[in-house]
């Protein structure tokens, strides 16, 4: 299929460059070019009444390769990545083995080379093991290739660790991503404590579990000016902690998963482990306090977590079934839905948040489409209307709470590196 693409009429939508206006992206040799050479016969794409925007960047993706290949594999996880509009992902380092030493790291990316339809960078472990003992070698990850170091699902216990590993990233000015959560007072916790915890007799997560490590590492990058990046922010309390933080100018970020914005604890009354997931659904109050924080740049980042699983890990009693959702197949237009057309944020907003500003964060150039940019490329149809089918993701894996939901607002084409690798009409391209 051609790589030299005219993509005309759309509403052009790029952050990083300040645009957003109707006109025509050209595209040849994998890059956004201003004119065509001589004699080139482009393929042409009318995308009257599309928006086309960078291509998606989601910074909380696990592709479980190695080891983890019936829940998922960086082909199937990159397919569903392509289908939601995405053509960058940092994929989780909590594998088997996790990804603490370069070996796995070399294994990851070439895997991708061979297999993975859109572009995937690697995150590496901050300890060895995930256990959260000795550091894991993080200069020699840096050199490897990982954009971030995070023991994601395996937050740091101790201070001093912490401690050690951001003055590490500091040295080697890549982010730490937490997975903010105290363990002695999650123990056993399977659902957020509250009135719904007490009412299905399920043991509570208290928000402020989560809270306490937010606190803590606000603290830490201010003593040690390196950028803590909290992952899945899910209470009221976290969001005030990062917010007050960001005014004294430190430097710390928070994500939300579209999941924690639309859903709440009270959805487990029929104990559906879909619904199931780490941290855990909260309440009203607290998406009400998450949404603000989006409206006011406290919350700069947007991400899926997905998390897939197999059928047989969910179907079973509450307590002992796995957490997480998929996420990327219905990111969008969970997001599209609950933020844009709820009046939340401004598409544009939206966009960089999914594009320019996740890309600096881990240090990249993509997420933008200036002349001689990479060709990652999406095109979103704002205002089309679709129900969620489980049966029809490319995901390896079906646990989602969302079937059957309908949304606003889906990609219809995802190009990487100029090339088309999905479209809505015709699926997989590659």
């Amino acid at each position: 299929m051609s790589n030299v693409l005219w993509i005309r009429n759309a509403r052009v939508i790029d952050p990083a460059n300040h645009l957003d206006g109707v006109t025509d992206l050209r595209v040849q040799d994998g890059k956004v070019v201003e004119s065509f050479s001589a004699g080139t016969v482009p393929q042409e794409i009318n995308a009257d009444g599309l928006v086309l925007a960078p291509g998606l960047i989601d910074i909380h993706v696990h592709l479980r390769e190695p080891g983890q290949s019936a829940k998922e594999t960086i082909r199937t996880g990159t397919e569903s990545a392509a289908a939601g509009g995405f053509t960058t992902v940092v994929a989780m380092p909590n594998t088997s083995p996790v990804a603490d030493g370069v070996d796995v790291i070399a294994w990851i990316q070439q895997r991708a080379r061979e297999s993975a339809v859109i572009n995937v960078l690697p995150s590496g472990c901050i300890s060895m093991d995930m256990k959260g003992e000795l550091l894991a070698p993080i200069g020699s990850l840096v050199k490897a290739g990982v954009v971030a170091i995070t023991d994601d699902g395996q937050c740091i216990q101790s201070n001093e660790l912490m401690r050690r590993a951001l003055e590490y990233a500091k040295m080697f000015n890549i982010p730490v991503f937490d997975h903010c959560q105290d363990f002695q007072m999650t123990a056993g916790a399977v659902m957020n404590e509250g009135y719904w915890s007490h009412v299905l007799g399920l043991k509570g997560w208290p928000a402020i579990a989560e809270e306490v490590i937010i606190a803590r590492n606000a603290l830490l990058a201010e003593l040690t000016g390196a950028h803590v990046h909290c992952q899945h922010v899910t209470s009221a309390g976290g969001v005030r902690i990062i917010r007050e933080a960001k005014e004294r100018g430190v430097p710390i970020s928070g994500e939300i998963c579209p999941h924690h914005i639309c859903l709440t604890d009270e959805m487990l009354q029929g104990y559906d482990t879909n619904y199931k997931m780490n941290p855990p659904l909260r309440t009203p109050r607290d998406i009400k306090a998450l949404l603000k924080g989006v409206a006011d740049g406290t919350i700069e980042y947007l991400a899926s977590d997905h998390a897939p699983h197999c059928d047989y890990e969910k179907e079973v009693e509450f307590d002992d079934a796995p957490f997480g959702i998929l996420g990327l197949e219905t990111e969008l237009g969970l997001f599209m839905t609950h933020l844009v057309h709820a009046g939340v944020i401004t598409l544009p907003e939206m966009i960089a948040r999914l594009t320019s500003k996740p890309a600096d964060l881990i240090k990249s150039k993509k997420g933008r489409l200036g002349i001689g940019s990479d060709a990652d490329i999406v095109l979103i149809n704002p205002d089309l209307k679709w129900k969620v089918d489980k049966n029809a993701f490319l995901s390896k894996s079906r646990n989602t709470p969302f079937h059957g939901v309908e949304l606003t607002g889906r990609a219809v084409m995802t190009i990487v590196g100029g090339r088309m690798v999905w479209s809505l009409e015709k699926g997989i391209l590659i």
